[in-house]
């Protein structure tokens, strides 16, 4: 139950825990993520073997937030579901400041995966990073 909602440029945007919110939807997301993670590895190794060792370069990174959403249909010349908010611009910023090959997630969704159980999912970045408009995350 995780959901496709829009691809920006090289950007995949999903979601989990809407229309109806998930109390596992940090869990959720993260083996998602993982999930994306081996499947790219799996398919960077085909296209070596297809295309040439160049191809090895593709990479992919995440970056997971939870929070609140607003979330509504754009009307235009494709109508389309988006979603808004701190949280979305949390979430791009990590990811755009992420490291390829990583899934990298907010101080507030560690918090989640630590209190359901996933204290081993979780290790703490050694820096900080400097989010555009947000300052300094851990």
């Amino acid at each position: 139950r995780v959901f496709k909602v829009e691809t920006v440029g090289d950007c995949y945007v999903a979601v989990c825990g809407l229309p109806e919110p998930r109390k596992d939807h940090a869990i959720a997301m993260a083996r998602f993520s993982r999930d994306c993670l081996i499947e790219m590895g799996n398919l960077v190794k085909e296209l070596e073997l297809e295309l040439g060792p160049d191809t090895s370069n593709l990479a992919m990174r995440f970056g997971l937030h939870s929070g609140p959403v607003t979330a509504g249909v754009l009307r235009g010349q494709r109508a389309r579901f988006q979603l808004f908010g701190d949280t979305m611009n949390t979430a791009s910023r990590i990811e755009s400041t992420g490291q390829r090959g990583r899934i990298h997630i907010s101080k507030d969704t560690a918090d989640i995966l630590i209190a359901r159980g996933k204290r081993f999912w979780v290790k703490k970045r050694d820096d900080r990073i400097v989010a555009k408009g947000l300052g300094e995350l851990q």
